[in-house]
């Protein structure tokens, strides 16, 4: 009999990934028994969840020993697993890291992975990261951190830096987008296969197939019908961004259309390009977000009240798969964010890259991928180079490492003179001041 794993989750406050979490372990019957320990500083979220996947639990008739706490040592204790959903200085900064940009005439879609926003988001998300892995590395130094939080890029970089942990990190944007190919060719999506490679939130499609034959023919065909970009209800109607990049570079990228489009020059310059390419002003961004989450908490709300049964649903998420591949020694396949150790040969060594990892009792196998077609390539080192600096910015504690990341950012630099980075910078700083170390701020 193996033993009972104990996976910790810190960030358990969001419900429905740390419901999502709680489904997929208790789907694995070889892992029923194991220990979840739910941690977040807010309470009254913590506790929520854990209410939802106590009921989980009882309606399946799954063992599992539920631990729930505010004390982060406490839930890391002897852990197995670490897995970390985030996000430092709630959306109160997150409010900050799209609104001051805003003010300078950069629209940021979400505002999470590079840009202002998602400089300043790694900033905090990764000095709270660190303190994490420092606990790790005292009280579980064996154990795994598979890390959700956002910007991947940056935060794995500063781990792989500046700590000993192991990690990986992973999002479901690559097959989340094969699946949307899929769709495209009409194609069921257990017939098609692909390769990926490339850095989290711009990995590209190297290959993709269809019962073997190479399906990027078809995709082009389907894509050159004018129709399909004036009917709201095909899915390339809200995804120009990614069929503009497709069309120039001959490659289809794995984020959506909104994200993609702040991490590049072409797509945001000005209001009517927003509109004209269906994606989010920083604006609309937020007020979404807030929406769905409130509908989100209050169905959630509404079904722990009724007491309605939620099955035992597998999501395509990767812990689970992760934590059971370990667990059992049976491999599996993801596609994980790890240190480019000669993987790419045309990306830097020591950035993180993206690539198809196999999973066993072993832990994670990057897998070597070789060189990107060029033109991608040089798309992922223009972002790379502001992961490079916003993780010095980290290291060093630097507001000028900070500035530095912005200058060369290519949204930032592609509206603002360097005098108006500058400003924007120092404006952003002093606004989030309470969310950094003091250390930044001084000479």
């Amino acid at each position: 009999m193996m033993s009972k794993p104990k996976v910790v989750l810190i960030g358990a406050g969001s419900h429905v990934f740390g419901l999502r979490l709680a489904i997929d372990l208790m789907s694995y019957p070889e892992l029923r028994g194991l220990t979840l320990s739910l941690m977040d500083i807010d309470k009254e979220r913590l506790e929520f969840t854990a209410r939802l996947v106590k009921m989980v639990a009882e309606q399946n008739k799954v063992d599992i020993n539920l631990q729930v706490t505010t004390d982060r040592r406490e839930a890391l204790k002897d852990a197995d697993y670490v897995v970390t959903s985030i996000r430092a200085g709630g959306m109160e900064a997150t409010h900050l890291d799209l609104e001051i940009p805003a003010k300078y005439g950069i629209e940021q879609g979400v505002g999470d992975t590079i840009g202002p926003g998602g400089v300043f988001y790694g900033l905090r998300n990764g000095f709270a990261l660190l303190e994490i892995c420092h606990d790790m590395e005292e009280l579980c130094p064996d154990a795994w951190l598979l890390n959700y939080t956002n910007p991947m890029a940056i935060l794995c970089w500063t781990v792989k830096e500046l700590t000993k942990v192991k990690f990986v990190g992973l999002c479901h944007s690559i097959p989340g987008t094969a699946n949307l190919l899929a769709r495209y060719i009409d194609a069921p999506p257990d017939e098609i296969s692909y390769t990926a490679a490339g850095i989290n939130h711009m990995a590209w499609f190297i290959e993709f197939k269809w019962r073997g034959e190479d399906a990027y023919p078809l995709l082009r065909e389907k894509l050159s019908d004018p129709a399909v970009y004036e009917d709201p209800n095909h899915p390339a109607y809200y995804d120009l961004v990614r069929v503009e990049i497709f069309k120039a570079l001959g490659y289809y990228v794995s984020e959506s259309s909104n994200h993609l489009s702040e991490y590049l020059p072409y797509f945001r310059k000005n209001l009517k390009l927003i509109e004209k390419y269906r994606v989010l002003s920083s604006s609309m961004r937020l007020e979404r977000h807030e929406k769905a989450r409130a509908a989100q908490d209050e169905r959630l709300r509404e079904i722990l009240e009724k007491g309605e049964r939620i099955p035992l649903r597998r999501s395509r998420e990767y812990c689970a798969q992760i934590i059971y591949a370990m667990e059992t020694g049976t491999p599996t396949k993801i596609y994980g964010n790890v240190e480019n150790t000669g993987l790419i040969t045309n990306l830097p060594n020591g950035c993180i890259v993206e690539v198809p990892c196999f999973v066993d009792e072993g832990g994670v196998h990057p897998c070597y991928v070789g060189s990107l077609p060029p033109q991608c390539a040089a798309l992922n080192r223009m972002d790379i180079n502001v992961q490079e600096l916003a993780v010095r910015a980290i290291a060093e504690r630097s507001k000028e490492r900070v500035f530095q990341a912005l200058l060369v950012d290519p949204l930032t630099s592609s509206l603002l003179t360097i005098e108006e980075i500058r400003k924007l910078t120092e404006e952003m700083f002093k606004a989030e001041a309470k969310y950094l170390p003091e250390e930044m701020f001084k000479a």
